[in-house]
Parts: C-alpha cells; sequence; structure tokens
C-alpha cells in the first residue's frame, strides 16, 4: 500500500506540474496566433513556447498516461495549431507532425482547427482590398478539408467529424465572401477601364 501510494503522491504531483504547464502552453499559443493576426509576430515568446511544449513533453515521457488527458492534449493542439498557421504564412506549406514534435491525432485535430484562422486570414485581406491573397488562403483551407474528409474513423479513435463539419462550414462561407469580393473587383476594374477610356 505504502509503494502505491507513493506511485500516486509522485503522479499527482506530475498531473498537477503537466496541467500548469498545459495552461500556459494555450496561453503562449492564444497569444502567438493574435499576434499572427495583428501582424506582431514575436520569436522570442515563439521560442518559450516551445521552450514549454519541449518540457510538457519530456515530463509526460515517463507518465505516457497523462497524455491522453484532455488538458494535454487541447495544449498540443493549440501549439500545433499555431505550427500550421505560421507555416503556411512563413512557408506556404503545412508541417507533417514531426515537425510539429506532436502526434498524429493532436495533429488532425489541430489541422481542421487550422481552417477557421485561415478563414480570419482571408477575411482581413478581402478589408484590405487584397482578393486574390484573400483567395490564396481560400486554397489553402479547401486543400485542408480536402485532407480531413480522407478520415473516416469513429470518434473513440479520433474525433475528427466534428472539425471536418465545421470546416465545410467555414469552407462555404469563405467560398461566398471571396466569390463577392471577386466580382466587386473585377466590376471595379471596369469602371476605372470605362473611365480611363472617356
Amino acid at each position: 500500500m505504502s509503494k502505491i501510494e507513493s506511485e500516486l503522491d509522485e503522479k499527482d504531483q506530475v498531473r498537477e506540474v503537466a496541467l500548469k504547464s498545459s495552461r500556459a502552453v494555450v496561453r503562449m499559443s492564444g497569444s502567438l496566433m493574435r499576434g499572427v493576426h495583428t501582424g506582431q509576430r514575436n520569436p522570442t515568446a515563439l521560442a518559450e513556447l516551445k521552450d514549454e511544449v519541449m518540457s510538457l513533453g519530456s515530463l509526460l515521457r515517463s507518465n505516457p498516461d497523462l497524455t491522453c488527458a484532455g488538458y494535454v492534449e487541447t495544449a498540443f493542439q493549440e501549439y500545433a495549431e499555431l505550427g500550421i498557421v505560421t507555416s503556411i504564412l512563413d512557408n506556404g506549406d503545412v508541417p507533417v507532425p514531426e515537425d510539429l514534435g506532436v502526434s498524429s491525432t493532436v495533429y488532425l485535430l489541430a489541422l481542421g482547427d487550422s481552417v477557421g484562422e485561415l478563414r480570419r486570414l482571408s477575411l482581413d485581406e478581402l478589408k484590405a482590398g487584397r482578393v486574390d491573397r484573400a483567395n490564396s488562403f481560400l486554397e489553402k483551407m479547401e486543400d485542408i478539408f480536402t485532407a480531413l474528409m480522407r478520415f473516416d474513423y469513429p470518434d473513440a479513435l479520433v474525433p475528427v467529424r466534428r472539425k471536418q463539419d465545421i470546416a465545410r462550414s467555414l469552407l462555404e462561407k469563405t467560398r461566398g465572401d471571396v466569390a463577392v469580393a471577386t466580382s466587386a473587383q473585377k466590376l471595379q476594374d471596369k469602371l476605372e477601364e470605362v473611365l480611363k477610356k472617356s
């Protein structure tokens, strides 16, 4: 009984540290994502986030059963979502799970969430009158949605269906927004052409 009690005490301490670390990862990821949208990216904060994620991963290696705790998975998903979005912005491509150091399941769920962030980026471009750039984000959304739709597994294995439904809805809305903006831009271009001739 003493041995079991000692093991559980140690696990409880690890759980408390993992919970605190997970909260920090979620908070830092959210802050950095806001920076992505406002154009105020912070490389120092990103390095701190990566260190925190590595520390959390190291902590969980000795207690792998805690990896499946909801708060840990949420933290890794937020981190992976940030990694996916920043990679699209910086490299024009989506990283693989190994690049981010997350499991395939976490990666897949983060990929689904990234569609919402890409919609926001697309809308920001539309507001600024950059229809071509908005369309490029729409294309990335379409690519991600197509990739997500390859996965048809029970929620007990990977709860991706809800992410697929949300991604579909966001994609349709963004298609409509980009189509309206494209038509408006074409009309504006024609009006300017006519005015130049007259």
